[in-house]
């Protein structure tokens, strides 16, 4: 056990002055009738009442104890305790090609499937999570993390900038998903794939890719962000650098996306606007539910409980037998 404040132990030493008073007067107080001669009372002895009273000295005392003991707060650390959570571990890879600008989700794509990824990611408060990104190659932007205000930070920051946007490495962005959360130490483990495109570029196959997933057990949900008919797409830059839209077709390749996640035993989504989008991370997070244990560890736990029940007991004996035992007759 150990005291947050033990500064208040050196009220202590006021049991000195006290018990020094107390047997002041006793010796010397005055008497309420006066005698000439107590010879005629040397035979009774001392009154059973003087013990209760010294012993009622002692009571009021331990209460006095018992308070300062209080104003430390007596505490105890190095404590654990263990309860159930929902925890798994998660890879968002998201698409960043110059395609993700199009604006049939407002204000574009990609700034609508951030939002509701920084949303999902607050949500997930046990979980370890990643961020990989893919145009032309993927690049893990987060490594496997448990801090979501760093993950929430990074997504904010996603630019079609950031990688080469010369094409959409579908098979890329999922090997590098899988590279990330392969070694994760949670039973459950899953990449989220965001993407508005086909695959036209890379090294890794997406089919090939998502086999890979389906041997190490990890469950991929696709999400085809995109509005069907057309959309307004930017196709090139003016002079200062400004993009420039026209409708274009929407071309996501659907029945890919749908076979990746029937082989890795996960869920194809089709995103046409914000609202399913929000639906789609809504429903995710419902179907990825994990139970864990989870250990918390308290630093510290007051423990003068105790402390107020027996100054509470001695208070309440002192004052029963004052008024009974010990009351005076005027």
């Amino acid at each position: 056990m150990n005291l947050a404040h033990p500064g208040y132990l050196w009220l202590f030493l006021l049991f000195i002055p006290l018990i020094a008073w107390y047997v002041w007067c006793e010796k010397h107080g005055s008497a309420s009738l006066r005698l000439s001669s107590t010879s005629a009372f040397s035979s009774t002895g001392t009154s059973w009442k003087i013990w209760v009273k010294h012993l009622m000295f002692g009571f009021k005392l331990a209460a006095l104890g018992c308070l300062i003991v209080i104003l430390c707060r007596p505490q105890t650390y190095d404590r654990w305790a263990t309860s159930d959570a929902e925890g798994t571990d998660i890879v968002m890879a998201v698409d960043i090609s110059a395609s993700m600008l199009s604006k049939d989700l407002k204000p574009n794509r990609l700034e609508a499937a951030k939002q509701v990824a920084k949303d999902f990611v607050m949500k997930r408060q046990n979980d370890e999570i990643g961020l990989v990104i893919f145009a032309g190659d993927g690049f893990t932007q987060v490594p496997m993390t448990t801090d979501n205000a760093l993950l929430v930070n990074a997504i904010g920051e996603l630019d079609v900038r950031m990688l080469d946007s010369n094409g959409t490495a579908i098979g890329d962005g999922i090997a590098t998903a899988i590279n990330r959360i392969k070694g994760g130490k949670a039973k459950s483990k899953s990449i989220i794939l965001i993407t508005d495109g086909t695959n036209n570029t890379g090294v890794v196959a997406p089919l090939t890719a998502a086999q890979i997933a389906a041997r190490d057990s990890i469950r991929i949900y696709t999400i085809g962000v995109g509005t069907r008919g057309t959309a307004l797409t930017p196709y090139a830059q003016d002079f200062a650098g400004n993009l420039l839209y026209k409708p274009m077709p929407v071309t996501i390749d659907e029945p890919t996306l749908q076979r990746i996640a029937s082989i890795t035993g996960g869920k194809y989504f089709r995103a046409t606007g914000n609202g399913v989008l929000n639906n789609i991370f809504n429903e995710i997070d419902k179907l990825e539910k994990t139970k864990i244990d989870v250990q918390h560890f308290s630093n510290t736990q007051d423990n003068y409980m105790p402390w107020a029940y027996a100054l509470l007991l001695l208070v309440l004996i002192d004052m029963l037998v004052e008024y009974t035992v010990l009351r005076r007759v005027p």
